[in-house]
């Protein structure tokens, strides 16, 4: 079991690389291309004798970003996939931000309640919008509606949108796993982040330097 669950937070880790290098190499190609072929025009103004038809390579490279037109599509696909399967690490990684100072205020015991009764709303919260947003990829799928400027590769709608009920049930894993750490007394609250408690370490850290 903590082999599996060793190998799916790697997972879970380089699919997130992946996301973030093809967001960035797709963005990287589509600039360089639409800057390039402005530069072979102006060499082959500027080398109006040279051999090489720098003229034909500045048509060839503006006809590849003219037809990178599903560039920015695949980017915004790439850039959904990234913030909803992201949810479910911010939670495992206590990414996403906590806002607990009252609560620790209070007793270990009543933080514990505290603890559970935030854990069972995240769990409502992750399994009610799942469901409901499972319901929207059946009806996609039913429509059969493609792509915006990658319908003619064969991606379609619901193919884009099936990270959104994927990523609230990991959330929904996630805040299960919790659930049961704090019934175990390992933990009391949700394991969210401290800014003030990062802010205070930076520095700190700062201090000693100096």
């Amino acid at each position: 079991m903590k082999a599996l669950r060793r190998i799916w937070e790697h997972f879970e880790e380089g699919f997130i690389v992946f996301l973030l290098a093809a967001m960035t190499l797709v963005t990287f190609v589509y600039v360089i291309l639409n800057n390039l072929y402005s530069f072979f025009y102006w060499l082959a103004d500027a080398w109006q004798g040279a051999s090489v038809p720098l003229f034909a390579i500045g048509d060839t490279v503006m006809g590849m970003a003219q037809t990178m037109t599903w560039s920015t599509a695949l980017t915004k696909t790439l850039f959904g996939w990234l913030i909803f399967f992201g949810l479910a690490y911010g939670v495992r990684t206590a990414g996403h931000i906590g806002v607990d100072a009252l609560v620790r205020l209070t007793s270990r015991p009543v933080q514990k309640y505290i603890g559970l009764l935030a854990c069972v709303c995240c769990l409502a919260y992750a399994g009610l919008l799942s469901v409901a947003s499972f319901e929207w990829i059946q009806t996609l799928m039913i429509a059969g509606i493609g792509a915006e400027d990658l319908g003619h590769v064969g991606i379609m709608q619901w193919h884009i949108g099936l990270i959104v009920p994927l990523g609230f049930a990991l959330v929904f894993i996630r805040f299960g796993e919790i659930f049961v750490r704090i019934l175990q007394n390992r933990q009391t609250g949700l394991g969210l982040a401290d800014e003030a408690a990062d802010a205070l370490k930076l520095a700190e850290n700062e201090d000693d330097k100096s």
